[in-house]
């Protein structure tokens, strides 16, 4: 048995991701791009490459990632490009995408020979996060007003509008996509693509992917546009869980298992959204899933088994893809994750581990 704690992506589980997205790819005629903010996970790239058409990044080695790990389409886009970036951003990208009509007069000129793009903001969002609000007051993230945007008109053929954020209503989306006509629309006739991000839950259950489909290639038609859609969350939801053991059980008032990994290590998200793990929850015997790490909220979330724990006893904590192993860190020294892949035979390899060395790597 592979040593816990440790992701694991099942391949099985993943499949259904990757033909929703395909199915929709065809039936809509957008383009879908794997968002690696969220997930950049490379040894499965060469099983979702078949049913996407490239990568989407917000940083220089997150776009070098996409090119060498996935190859196809690569959009590169940053908050802010440096200048000892830009060169080596233009050599890897197929489109950049500026943040700002600023950075656009900046480098505007060094991105000449690719398609170059602006980030629009339509000052809406489906988040219900402050924190990720791209729409929040004095945003930074993407220019609005008609007149800057009509000043880079003449050096632009795209934008990218960011404003889902895990957005699973499809009536809410098809109404801002709809404002979004309204408002940019005359704009938006002028170019040649458009990406509408990511944030889209179109993987859920029972989402009404036909509808989505029809919805897109109708914005397309009238547009006049290649729709480019950045699925992060909905690549990869479901596919993967954290592997972890039990090294102590503790009762004081309520029954505590400490398991060997950390919510603020391991899955960060949880602990900044204030969210709870995707525990176990069948049965009687209730526990709280608790980190080893000294943080007195590091606590996964209240569980239930149909029997009572062990020490040594392994859990599975579900849906622990998404923006976790792109942002595991060693505060407490504590190991990371080892990640391993179950190939749809249901054989188990682990492809990284982790060990004193990449600890000692990483701070100096």
């Amino acid at each position: 048995m592979i040593q816990t704690p440790y992701y694991l992506i099942d391949k099985a589980r993943l499949l259904p991701n990757m033909e929703k997205i395909a199915r929709l790819r065809e039936a809509s005629g957008a383009k879908a791009l794997l968002a690696l903010k969220c997930f950049s996970t490379w040894p499965v790239f060469d099983f979702m490459r078949d049913y996407m058409d490239g990568t989407t990044s917000s940083s220089l080695y997150e776009l070098r990632l996409g090119a060498e790990k996935f190859g196809k389409e690569t959009h590169a886009y940053s908050v802010g490009w440096a200048d000892h970036e830009i060169d080596e951003a233009v050599s890897y990208a197929d489109k950049i995408i500026f943040n700002s009509l600023g950075q656009l007069d900046r480098f505007g000129d060094k991105a000449k020979g690719i398609a170059t793009g602006l980030r629009l903001n339509p000052r809406f969002s489906t988040s219900g996060f402050d924190l990720a609000d791209p729409a929040r007051p004095f945003s930074r993230l993407g220019e609005w007003d008609m007149a800057r945007l009509e000043m880079a008109s003449d050096r632009i053929n795209g934008v990218m509008i960011h404003y889902n954020c895990e957005n699973d209503d499809f009536v809410l989306f098809s109404e801002q996509l709809s404002r979004i006509e309204r408002d940019f629309g005359s704009f938006l006739k002028t170019l040649n693509w458009v990406s509408l991000g990511g944030g889209i839950h179109f993987t859920g259950e029972g989402y009404p992917l036909d509808k989505l489909a029809d919805r897109l290639k109708a914005f397309s038609d009238a547009m006049g546009v290649q729709v480019y859609l950045e699925p992060g969350e909905a690549s990869i939801t479901k596919s993967t869980s954290l592997e972890v053991s039990v090294l102590d059980i503790i009762d004081n008032g309520k029954k505590v298992a400490i398991v060997d990994s950390s919510i603020e290590a391991h899955m960060l998200d949880l602990l900044i959204y204030r969210e709870t793990a995707k525990l176990p929850q069948n049965g009687t015997h209730e526990y709280q899933i608790a980190g080893k790490t000294c943080l007195a909220g590091d606590i996964f979330g209240d569980a239930k088994f149909d029997k009572e724990l062990k020490i040594g006893d392994r859990i599975s904590i579900d849906d622990a893809a998404g923006y976790t192993m792109v942002k595991k860190n060693w505060f407490n020294g504590v190991k990371m994750p080892g990640i391993a892949i179950r190939e749809l035979d249901g054989t188990v390899k682990l492809v990284r581990d982790f060990g004193y060395e990449d600890f000692v790597a990483a701070l100096g």
